[in-house]
C-alpha cells in the first residue's frame, strides 16, 4: 500500500480562529460520544442528545440547519415534534458545554472555538498525516510509531449506541479508514521485518475480516517470511475456498501473484522492500478528485485491473482507461474509487471534470482546456484562445509531471482526445456510456451490473446489518428487483434507511409492481428513469423507435433475426440499429447475433413505448410480427424433423415469414436455442389474446415438451393457453391447448393428468371440424390407456387415429399411430402382431426420410423383438434409435432407451452392464419422466444389483420404487414387494 490512508471526507474540527484554552474541554467520537473537562467526564444525555452532539463535532464548525439535525437523527421520518425535540438537546448541551462552545447560528446550530487536539478524530488525521510524511521521507520507524498512536484513539465501536442514519454511515466511514491504517501500519511493520510480531495479529485480523484480502496478502507474506511457507500457501487456499463460497469470485491477483512468488521461492519477497521515496515537490498540485464513497462494495476485478493499467503509466507514453456501462453502473463511482488508490502514484495531482456527454450540452473541450490550465497554475493571461493551442500548451505544462486525468461522463471519443495528457507518467481513466472503439490505444473496459453478492453487500452497508439479516430472502428481491444496478440498489436502500418504520419486505413489496417499479426507484436528486431519459434522448428517431418497440418482446434475450421481425426491418438494417444501441449501453450484445435488455431499461422502452410510440397500434403489431416469425419458423423446424406430417397444413399461418434450414440438425439448434424466447412470446401472446397463433406455435415446438430443460416452461405455457382458451370460448384454440399440455404431461409422466386433458380436447373435437385434432387426439388417448394398463381401450382409439390419419393424408402421423398400436398388442401379449405394426411404422418412417421419428418406430420395434426373444435384433434396434435421440437431444427418449436395453442385459444375465447402464438412465431422466418411468428404472436397477451381490444397495432401490408405485397407486408394487420379501426373510 502506498502512503497512509486518509480519513475519507473529514477535515479538523478546529482553525487558525479557534480561541479556546488547550486542553479545556475534550471530545471523543473515536468510541462512545463522551465529553470531558480537563479530567472530569461531562454527561452527554440521551442518546438523541449525544447524536446531536456528534452531528455537530463532525460538521468541522459549520452550522448545521435544523432540518440537516433532525435528518441526521431521525432520517426521512421524523416524530411529530422533532423540532422541539433539537432545540431540547442543544439547550441541554449548552448547560454542559463552555459558553459559546455549542451557538445558534441563522435558525442552525455548530460547535465553535475548540483547542488543537481538541477531537480525537482530528487527533488522529494529524496523526496519519504526519505518519504519511515520515514514510514518505524514509522513516518507517516514526511512520509506524505515528500510525500506532493514530489507532489506539479508537475506543471500541464508533459513535458507539448513538443512533439515526447520519451516524451510520459515519460508523462505516471510520470503521473502513481504522482497517486502511491498520493495514498501513502492517505493511510498514513487515518492511522493517517484524514479521513473526505481526502474524498473531494478522491471524486475529483475518479472522474478524474473513473477506479482506490486503490483510490476507500480509498474512502470507509474514508467514512466509518467518520460514512458514506451507502455512503462507494454506492461507491462499483457505481464501480462495472462502471466496468461492461466499461471493462466487476468486481472489484478486495480486493476492495469485504471491502466491506464485512463495511457490517459486521468489528471492525478492524474502527482503523488506525499500521505502518510498518523497516524490519531487510540484508548483501547483491540483487534488480535484470527487469524494469516493464510504461503502464501496465489489468490483475487486475491475479494481485491479484498473489498478494496473494506472500503475504502468511511468514507463508508457500514456495509459488511458476507458469504462463504459448503462447509465447508473456505477462507472463514475468505480473510476474515482480507483482513482483515490492511484493517487500516490501521481503525486504532482489530480484532474476531474464531468463532461456532460449524456445530457444535451456537452462540455467543450477548450473549456475543459482552460480549466485544467488554471489548476496546473497558469496564469488566465497566458492561456490562449484556440483549442489547438490549448491543447498543446496543456501537453506542455504536464511534461515532466506525473498526472492522473478522470474524463467523467464523456460524449465520445472527440471529445476526449484533446484532453488527453499524451505525456509519459500520465494517465487517463475515461466513463462514457458510450464505448470508445475508436479511442487509439485505450484500454476498453465494459462494466455490467453487480453480482448478487456484491449487490446485497452494498445494500446491507447501506441499511443496516441487523435490518438485513433478519429479512435476507427480502433484501435479495429487493436487489434483484432493482436488476442488481447499483443505483438503483442505493437509491432503494437509502429509501428504506431513512423509513425506520419500513421493513424490507414492505420496499420488496413496492419493487415487485413492474409498472411502479421506475417510479418506486428515485429519492431526492437520484432517480434511476432519469438516467435513462438522458441516454434515450440522444438517439436518432430510428434508433429511439427500436429502443422501445424491442423492449416489448418478454423474452430474455433477442435474436437478430426476431428482432427484425419486431422491427419489419432488413437483417443488416436491423443491426445497425440494434449495434448503435449497444453502443449506446442502452442495449447489451448477450452473444454473436443476440441481444438483451438489463431488466431496468427493458422497463423503461415499455414506458417509452406506451408514452411515445404512434400510433399505439403498432405496438400490438410488432409483437404479431414476432409470433408470426416464430410460428413460421418453428412450423418449419417441425416440417424438417417429420417430413409428410401434414400437422403443419392445419396450424395458423401469419404474414411475417420464418428462417429456412437446409438440415435436421441446423433446425433443432434453432429450436433449443430460442426455446426461451419462443415460449415467453406463446405466453405474452396468449395473455394479450392472440390465442390460435400462440397455441399453434406450442403444438409445433412440441419437442420442448420432451427436451427436460424446457418442459416445465412449455407446460406453464400450455395451462396458460388452455384457461384463457377455454374463458375466450375458442372451442378450436381450447382443444388444440388440451392436446399440447397432454403432451406435456406425457413426457413428465402424469398419465392420470394427461388422460384428463386428453378425454376434455376429444368432446371438444367432436364439436368442430378440425383434422389435427380429429387424428392427434386418439392418438394420445390410445397411448395414455396402454400406460394405464386398459390395452384392449387403447387399440380401439389406435386404429380411429390410424384412420383418421389416412383420411387426411397424413403418412407420418400414421405411423405413429402404428407404432403406439404395435405397444398395445405387445402388452396384449400378441408379439407376432406387434412386430408387424411396428416394422409397418418403420417402413413409413423411412420412406419418408423420417429421422427422429423414426427412432420412436425402432423403439417400439426392439421392444417387441425382445419379447420374442430376439434379444440380439432387439439391442440393434434400440441401439440405432438410443443414437438417434442423443444426436436430437431428446432425452426422455434417450433415457428410455437406456433402460429398455438394460434390461435385455438383464435378461442375458449381464447383471453388471445392465446396473450400469440402469444407473445411466436415472441419470439422463434426472428432471423429466415422471416418478413412474423412475421406479421402473430402479426396479431393474435393484434386480441387477441384487445379481451381482449388493443386496442393500438392490433393496435401496426396490424401496424407493415400492414408495413411488403406492404413491401413484400403480400395479407394479405387487411386484417390487415380492422382490423385496425373499431379502427381508435372509
Amino acid at each position: 500500500m502506498d502512503g497512509v490512508p486518509r480519513v475519507p471526507e473529514q477535515r479538523r474540527p478546529g482553525s487558525s480562529t479557534d480561541t479556546a484554552e488547550p486542553a479545556e474541554l475534550r471530545f471523543s467520537v473515536l468510541g462512545p460520544v463522551r465529553a470531558w473537562r480537563g479530567e472530569e467526564q461531562l454527561p452527554t444525555g440521551s442518546p438523541q442528545q449525544r447524536a446531536l452532539l456528534a452531528a455537530l463535532l463532525l460538521r468541522e464548525g459549520r452550522t448545521a440547519t435544523a432540518a440537516e439535525l433532525i435528518d441526521a437523527l431521525w432520517g426521512e421520518e421524523p416524530p411529530s415534534q422533532a423540532l422541539a425535540a433539537v432545540r431540547t438537546y442543544a439547550s441541554r448541551l449548552r448547560k454542559v458545554l463552555d459558553p459559546g462552545v455549542l451557538v445558534s447560528e441563522s435558525g442552525g446550530y455548530a460547535v465553535r472555538g475548540l483547542a488543537e487536539g481538541a477531537l480525537d478524530l482530528a487527533v488522529a488525521q494529524d496523526l496519519a498525516t504526519e505518519g504519511e510524511k515520515a514514510r514518505n521521507a524514509g522513516d518507517l520507524c516514526q511512520a509506524r510509531k505515528l500510525l500506532g498512536r493514530a489507532l489506539a484513539l479508537w475506543d471500541g465501536e464508533v459513535l458507539a449506541g448513538v443512533p439515526g442514519p447520519y451516524a451510520e454511515a459515519q460508523r462505516v466511514r471510520l470503521e473502513e479508514w481504522r482497517l486502511q491504517l491498520l493495514e498501513s501500519r502492517l505493511d510498514m511493520d513487515l518492511e522493517q521485518g517484524c514479521h513473526a510480531e505481526a502474524v498473531s495479529e494478522l491471524t486475529a485480523l483475518t479472522a474478524a475480516h474473513p473477506l479482506r484480502e490486503r490483510l490476507r496478502e500480509l498474512l502470507m507474506l509474514a508467514l512466509y517470511r518467518s520460514g512458514r511457507q506451507a502455512e503462507a500457501l494454506a492461507v491462499y487456499a483457505d481464501t480462495r475456498r472462502l471466496l468461492a463460497d461466499e461471493l462466487g469470485v476468486d481472489p484478486r491477483p495480486g493476492l495469485k501473484e504471491l502466491q506464485q512468488r512463495i511457490l517459486q521461492a521468489d528471492p525478492g519477497l524474502a527482503e523488506p522492500s525499500a521505502p518510498v521515496a518523497e516524490p519531487p515537490t510540484a508548483p501547483v498540485r491540483p487534488a480535484q478528485l470527487p469524494a469516493t464513497v464510504p461503502d464501496f462494495t465489489g468490483r475487486s476485478a475491475f479494481v485491479s485491473e484498473l489498478s494496473e493499467v494506472l500503475a504502468s503509466a511511468e514507463g508508457r507514453v500514456m495509459a488511458v482507461s476507458a469504462l463504459a456501462g448503462i447509465g447508473g453502473v456505477g462507472k463514475t463511482t468505480l473510476a474515482v474509487h480507483v482513482a483515490h488508490q492511484a493517487r500516490a502514484a501521481f503525486p504532482d495531482g489530480q484532474l476531474y471534470v464531468d463532461l456532460q456527454g449524456a445530457g444535451a450540452r456537452a462540455a467543450e473541450p477548450e473549456t475543459v482546456l482552460g480549466s485544467f490550465l488554471r489548476a496546473l497554475g497558469t496564469a488566465d493571461s497566458a492561456i490562449p484562445d484556440s483549442l489547438e493551442e490549448r491543447a498543446a500548451l496543456y501537453r506542455s505544462v504536464l511534461d515532466g509531471r506525473r498526472v492522473l486525468v478522470l474524463l467523467d461522463n464523456a460524449r465520445d471519443a472527440a471529445q476526449v482526445r484533446p484532453l488527453l495528457p499524451g505525456m509519459e507518467g500520465c494517465a487517463a481513466l475515461v466513463t462514457s456510456r458510450v464505448r470508445m472503439v475508436d479511442l487509439a490505444g485505450a484500454h476498453l473496459i465494459d462494466l455490467d451490473v453487480m453480482s448478487p453478492e456484491e449487490a446485497l453487500s452494498l445494500f446491507t452497508k447501506i441499511v443496516g446489518e441487523e435490518r438485513v439479516a433478519s429479512e435476507r430472502d427480502a433484501a435479495l428481491d429487493v436487489v434483484a428487483a432493482c436488476g442488481f444496478l447499483p443505483l438503483a440498489i442505493r437509491i432503494a436502500a437509502s429509501r428504506l434507511a431513512a423509513r425506520r418504520t419500513w421493513t424490507v419486505s414492505v420496499l420488496a413489496a413496492k419493487l415487485a409492481d413492474e409498472r411502479r417499479r421506475l417510479d418506486e426507484l428515485q429519492a431526492g436528486d437520484l432517480a434511476v428513469k432519469a438516467t435513462f431519459e438522458l441516454g434515450y434522448g440522444a438517439l436518432e428517431p430510428a434508433q429511439a423507435r427500436a429502443f422501445r418497440l424491442l423492449g416489448l418482446a418478454d423474452g430474455p434475450d433477442i435474436s437478430l433475426a426476431a428482432a427484425a421481425a419486431v422491427l419489419d426491418l432488413p437483417l443488416e438494417e436491423t443491426e445497425d440499429l440494434l449495434e448503435a444501441l449497444v453502443d449506446t449501453s442502452l442495449l447489451e450484445s448477450a452473444a454473436p447475433g443476440r441481444y438483451r435488455y438489463h431488466d431496468l431499461v427493458r422497463l423503461y422502452a415499455r414506458a417509452c413505448a406506451e408514452r411515445d410510440e404512434w400510433p399505439p397500434s403498432e405496438r400490438d403489431a410488432a409483437i404479431s410480427r414476432l409470433l408470426d416469425f416464430y410460428l413460421a419458423t418453428a412450423a418449419g423446424v417441425y416440417a424438417i424433423e417429420r417430413p409428410g406430417d401434414r400437422l403443419v397444413d392445419h396450424l395458423e399461418h401469419g404474414e411475417f415469414p420464418g428462417l429456412r434450414f437446409s438440415t435436421r440438425h441446423e433446425a433443432q439448434d434453432w429450436l433449443y436455442s430460442e426455446a426461451n424466447c419462443l415460449l415467453a412470446c406463446a405466453s405474452q401472446s396468449v395473455r394479450s389474446g392472440d390465442l390460435r397463433r400462440a397455441v399453434d406455435l406450442l403444438w409445433a415446438a412440441k419437442d420442448l415438451a420432451e427436451s427436460g430443460a424446457n418442459s416445465r416452461d412449455y407446460e406453464a405455457a400450455a395451462t396458460a393457453a388452455r384457461d384463457a382458451a377455454q374463458a375466450a370460448g375458442d372451442v378450436q384454440a381450447e382443444g388444440r391447448a388440451r392436446t399440447t399440455l397432454t403432451d406435456a404431461h406425457l413426457a413428465a409422466g402424469r398419465f392420470a393428468q394427461a388422460d384428463e386433458e386428453v378425454s376434455q380436447a376429444a368432446t371438444l373435437a367432436r364439436r368442430i371440424s378440425d383434422p389435427a385434432l380429429n387424428s392427434w387426439v386418439p392418438n394420445h388417448r390410445g397411448v395414455i390407456a396402454v400406460y394405464r394398463s386398459r390395452h384392449a381401450e387403447g387399440a380401439a382409439f389406435l386404429q380411429e387415429a390410424i384412420t383418421n390419419f389416412r383420411s387426411d393424408g397424413n403418412l407420418a402421423g400414421e405411423a405413429s399411430a402404428l407404432c403406439n398400436l404395435s405397444r398395445s398388442h405387445l402388452a396384449m401379449g400378441q408379439t407376432k402382431s406387434a412386430i408387424e405394426l411396428a416394422r409397418q411404422g418403420v417402413d413409413i418412417y423411412d420412406r419418408l426420410g423420417h429421422t427422429l421419428r423414426g427412432a420412436n418406430g425402432r423403439y417400439a420395434l426392439g421392444l417387441a423383438l425382445a419379447q420374442a426373444g430376439e434379444l440380439t435384433h432387439a439391442v440393434e434396434q434400440l441401439n440405432e434409435a438410443l443414437e438417434v435421440f442423443r444426436d436430437s437431444r431428446q432425452r426422455l427418449w434417450e433415457g428410455m432407451t437406456i433402460f429398455r436395453i438394460a434390461e435385455i442385459l438383464l435378461t442375458e444375465r449381464k447383471q453388471a452392464q445392465a446396473a450400469a447402464l440402469a444407473e445411466q438412465s436415472l441419470a439422463v431422466l434426472r428432471g423429466i419422466g415422471g416418478d413412474w418411468r423412475r421406479g421402473n428404472v430402479l426396479t431393474v436397477l435393484g434386480r441387477a444389483l441384487y445379481g451381482i451381490g449388493q443386496l442393500d444397495r438392490a433393496q435401496a432401490c426396490w424401496r424407493e420404487a415400492l414408495s413411488i408405485y403406492d404413491d401413484l397407486g400403480s400395479p407394479e408394487a405387487t411386484e417390487v414387494r415380492g422382490l423385496l420379501a425373499p431379502v427381508a426373510a435372509a
